[in-house]
């Protein structure tokens, strides 16, 4: 079976119209007509009904349809691994950052465009969860996450550094007498925290479930700095990694206290879905990411 005429038939019934797929595939109309007619000559039976609002399959057609998707999907994907042979001198990336993560990524993503000026890359911002989605959908080829990873998503990852995560909030606080206070502190305190969809977010709400603790959430935000203002405000406990802390001017009258390593940390990792394939632009990310 012809590819070609697979390809040009799937873009038919993916636009409804012969004059859009043309327009799409660079070429005639006639020339979209007499590949789908090949194509119905080859199958034996007609695939298109023309319609006065586009086309319509036939049985036949939804078959050809949904496999030709699959094989031009194959086809297209060797021809991306043969084009990344060119030795990076063109190609796009795009990786996927959480807000709280994004401060270490600026000088490597200068490192990256200084030693590869003919890749574009691009960022893409969202919570950890939400990216690690994304990567086990291939709709991002890596990502950066907090370990441990989503069970189930079949990623793989590749610590980048371990942190410490601090309580912060106002001298009144219940853990304010202790040196190193661990979860247990937070039992029936309020807290502030990050909104689902944030690795850190999942990861407390496991380690209290683990530890049997309960604390008070009473607010969620996706912005760090909106959360130590609401512990400044005295609302309750913020939870946040040091590295974050550091880039603020924190006031003078917040406590902070590391929590305990073995208890929690914040461990930031590149993850990507195991067993596909990965681009030369990719692995180059990685590779300069290495080198930090």
């Amino acid at each position: 079976m012809d590819l070609r005429a697979l390809r040009y038939f799937t873009e038919t019934v993916r636009r409804n119209s012969f004059t859009q797929a043309a327009e799409a595939l660079h070429v005639t109309q006639s020339t979209i007509s007499k590949m789908v007619r090949q194509l119905e000559a080859e199958v034996g039976q007609p695939l298109l009904i023309r319609a006065p609002r586009g086309v319509q399959l036939t049985d036949a057609g939804r078959v050809v349809f949904e496999r030709g998707l699959d094989a031009v999907a194959v086809v297209q994907g060797l021809q991306r691994e043969l084009d990344d042979l060119a030795a990076l001198s063109r190609g796009q990336l795009t990786v996927g950052i959480p807000p709280m993560v994004n401060v270490f990524f600026s000088p490597l993503i200068q490192r990256f465009r200084a030693a590869h000026p003919g890749i574009r890359l691009q960022v893409r911002e969202a919570g950890g969860d939400v990216i690690e989605r994304l990567v086990a959908e291939g709709e991002l080829e890596v990502g950066v996450s907090i370990l441990p990873v989503s069970p189930g998503l079949q990623l793989a990852a590749e610590p980048m550094g371990r942190y410490p995560v601090c309580l912060v909030a106002t001298p009144d606080v219940a853990w304010a007498r202790l040196k190193r206070p661990g979860l247990a502190a937070l039992h029936g305190q309020p807290v502030v925290m990050l909104s689902e969809g944030y690795a850190l977010s999942r990861r407390l709400r496991q380690c209290w479930e683990q530890a049997g603790v309960q604390p008070e959430v009473v607010a969620e935000s996706g912005q760090w700095d909106f959360l130590l203002s609401m512990a400044q405000a005295g609302m309750g406990t913020a939870i946040l990694p040091q590295p974050l802390l550091h880039r603020l001017k924190l006031p003078a009258d917040l406590l902070v206290r590391p929590l305990p390593a073995r208890e929690l940390d914040w461990a930031v990792a590149h993850v990507w879905a195991k067993g596909r394939y990965m681009s030369h632009a990719a692995r180059a990310w990685l590779a300069v990411c290495r080198l930090a």
